[in-house]
């Protein structure tokens, strides 16, 4: 029986942006299924590392590969869903809750049609997240754990097995955070493949299944990659999120 390519490979991944290196000789393979986390401390490319396995920012050196095809050559993104820690969009046209979920369904081989019974599957996904009750409501106004909620459940309705997040617990309330966690243990219970970025597990260690630190040395950005948790002399004793450049690319599949 074949065995099936690792959602992401990437060897020798490097990233210079304005002239300042921040990632160096990164060689990492996510298997199908796992649960990673991606932790360091400030300024060491966590988001940086996510948006290159998205194919976001190109590596300035080094190879990707994506579900074993070059990430240049790899067509396939409605497997991968991407939920972001900062979600900016315009608010000069209002945009409801149930219009970002139905937006994840949208099928651009097949001329932008929505599956059928795509009502129901919208319905299920935002009661799964608890915010079917304000499907209506402008996506604006919502808070930044009900922002992200509403982006895993378009994830949902898109059916990705590959998710990406950036800091979802950050700055979000307990209860977002306890709903997130129920989310994110019953989808890798599912068989999906989640990797995150965080400055610290928390409420998911008992879920993550591998851990990769990042920071600055000679030798190469990766400085841990085993099992949770890693050495105390690791963890970031700062507790906040990479003010990284955020570079906006035109990658086929997503829009920065």
């Amino acid at each position: 029986m074949p065995v099936s390519p690792p959602p992401f490979r990437m060897t020798g991944g490097g990233v210079e942006l304005g002239g300042d290196e921040i990632l160096r000789g990164v060689n990492l393979t996510v298997s199908a299924g796992e649960f990673l986390a991606l932790l360091g401390q400030n300024g060491t490319g966590k988001t940086t590392l996510l948006r290159s396995l998205l194919g976001l920012q190109p590596l300035s050196t080094g190879t990707l590969e994506v579900l074993g095809v070059p990430v240049r050559q790899f067509r396939d993104w409605p497997r991968l869903g991407y939920v972001p820690q900062h979600l900016v969009a315009s608010g000069a046209v209002p945009v409801s809750v149930r219009e970002v979920v139905s937006a994840g369904m949208i099928d651009p081989g097949r001329r932008l049609r929505r599956p059928r019974h795509g009502s129901d599957r919208i319905r299920t996904a935002l009661e799964r997240v608890d915010l079917w009750h304000r499907r209506s409501d402008s996506f604006h106004t919502l808070s930044g754990g009900q922002q992200r909620r509403v982006m895993i459940a378009a994830v949902m309705v898109k059916g990705a097995d590959i998710l990406l997040l950036d800091e979802p617990t950050a700055g979000v309330d307990r209860e977002s955070v306890a709903l997130l966690r129920g989310l994110l243990a019953d989808l890798s219970g599912a068989g999906a493949t989640v990797v995150l970025v965080s400055h610290e597990l928390g409420v998911l260690e008992d879920l993550v299944s591998r851990v990769v630190v990042l920071g600055r040395r000679p030798g190469g950005s990766v400085l841990y990659d085993g099992p949770p948790p890693p050495p105390d002399t690791l963890r970031d004793p700062h507790g906040h999120h990479d003010p990284e450049p955020d570079p906006r690319d035109s990658t086929p599949g997503w829009s920065a």
